[in-house]
């Protein structure tokens, strides 16, 4: 019967264009969930929340049951009516490293070869994840309107991202004659290897530092979310909440200078 609801829930899910992602690790919790509770209600659902090794996993189980609760109310299925009464373990914002532009024109200073250089430059200026960079081809640039084409995102859906003139610069070199292949001949392994080795930030931190740098330069949080492959703001606030104050004073500083005031 559970395992019946999971699969619709998920589908619904998936349906209503959220993160294919999410629903696959909020599945796998509750069909755990069911696994060591064959009838479970609120405590017994608090204590197996509160079994989780770490703070996240507390937090994935108990956002995972307000997800599925809320959508067996929304359909009418009983049973879980307490779920608003599961509370989400509060997550300790720590510090997490962002690229800046210092950072961009040392990492220039480091590489060896053209693939390095063709690899900084898309990490700076597209905001791509590591599986998304990897999975690049040669076809998925468009060098004359400036945007790659990223067809399988952590959202199983494709997008479009927009592409420096610089990073279409080296691209073009790097490219050459080629007219298909995969564009950088890298895996998602090999890349975090490669930056590692020229002692260079990880691909999080450079699409962190993507994302802050094109708030500051003024892209809009509806753009950069439609380049990043974000459904929602959340993702934004999460990556640039430590530095909400500097991009404050950026954005008021461009206001006051369009504005002429001294």
């Amino acid at each position: 019967m559970y395992q019946y609801l999971i699969n619709e829930f998920a589908y619904d899910w998936e349906l209503a264009g959220k993160a294919k992602s999410t629903v696959l690790h909020y599945k796998k919790c509750l069909e755990n969930l069911f696994n060591a509770i064959s009838d479970p209600n609120l405590i017994e659902v608090k204590g197996w929340i509160e079994d989780a090794p770490t703070v996240a996993v507390r937090r994935k189980r108990a956002q995972s049951i307000r997800a599925f609760g809320k959508w067996a109310s929304e359909n009418e299925y009983e049973g879980f009516e307490w779920w608003k009464r599961v509370k989400v373990a509060r997550e300790v914002m720590k510090p997490q490293e962002t690229v800046t532009e210092f950072d961009y024109k040392k990492a220039l200073e480091v590489v060896i070869s053209l693939r390095d250089r063709a690899l900084i430059e898309v990490l700076w200026s597209c905001g791509l994840r590591r599986s998304e960079i990897s999975s690049l081809c040669v076809d998925d640039v468009n060098f004359t309107e400036g945007y790659v084409i990223v067809r399988t995102s952590k959202a199983g859906k494709p997008r479009v991202a927009p592409m420096s003139p610089t990073a279409r610069k080296v691209l073009r070199r790097y490219i050459g004659k080629r007219a298909d292949g995969l564009l950088l001949q890298m895996s998602s392994n090999a890349i975090r290897l490669r930056l590692q080795r020229m002692g260079l930030p990880s691909a999080h931190a450079w699409r962190r530092g993507w994302a802050v740098q094109s708030l500051r330069n003024g892209v809009s949080e509806t753009s950069v979310r439609a380049a990043a492959g974000w459904s929602s703001g959340a993702m934004v606030a999460r990556y640039t909440r430590t530095l909400s104050g500097e991009l404050a004073i950026d954005e008021f500083a461009r206001l006051w200078k369009n504005n002429n005031v001294t």
